[in-house]
Parts: structure tokens; C-alpha cells; sequence
């Protein structure tokens, strides 16, 4: 059964950092590009990051230079270190296959604000 657990959101001052981590199981997480996915209250869901399963990174134009996506595949855990957080990250974090093809977790709230 596959599962994917987000952790390390929360609220934030403009400027901040947050690390995100998701612990995932069930399925060969060394053969999988992973990515991260945010949505918004009352927006769609939204890709973020992906990193895969050589280490290659991508990321929206939005985050680039202040996010950085990594992985661990002895723990299978993927990460999301975000930096000069921006009003406009806040939304829930989600992690999953570069397809999107798990179920999704809970996700993570992270809150930018003053």
C-alpha cells in the first residue's frame, strides 16, 4: 500500500524558511522522479519541483533560486528546502510521483504572512 506523509509546514514571516519532508512507501522509490505540488486555497493544484532518480532537478520559474528539492532514498524521503518565502507560496504541499500517480497524502500547510 502506497503511502506518502508531508511534514515541516507551518506559519512563517515573509523572508522566512521552511523544510518540507514526505516519507514515502509501498513502492521502489529509488526508480521514481519525485516532485512536489502546492495548491492554493480556491486554485488548482500546482507542480512545484521534481527531482529524479539521478539527482536532475527541475523547478516552476516561480521558486527558482529560493527552493530546492533533494532526496534521501535510503530513508525514501524527498525535501523541499524553501527560502525568502513569499505571501504567494502559501498553499498546501504535496509530494508524489513526477506523474502524479499515487494517492495523495494530507499534504502540508504553509502560511507566508506577517
Amino acid at each position: 500500500q502506497v503511502q506518502l506523509v508531508e511534514s515541516g509546514g507551518g506559519l512563517v514571516q515573509p523572508g522566512g524558511s521552511l523544510r518540507l519532508s514526505c516519507q514515502a512507501s509501498g513502492f521502489i522509490f529509488s526508480a521514481n522522479a519525485m516532485g512536489w505540488y502546492r495548491q492554493a486555497s480556491g486554485k488548482q493544484l500546482e507542480f512545484v519541483a521534481v527531482v529524479g532518480n539521478g539527482g536532475h532537478t527541475n523547478y516552476i520559474d516561480s521558486v527558482k533560486g529560493r527552493f530546492t528539492i533533494s532526496r534521501d532514498n535510503a530513508k525514501k524521503t524527498v525535501y523541499l528546502k524553501m527560502n525568502s518565502l513569499k505571501p504567494e507560496d502559501t498553499a498546501v504541499y504535496y509530494c508524489n510521483d513526477a506523474s502524479g500517480t499515487y494517492n495523495w497524502g494530507q499534504g502540508t500547510q504553509v502560511t507566508v504572512s506577517s
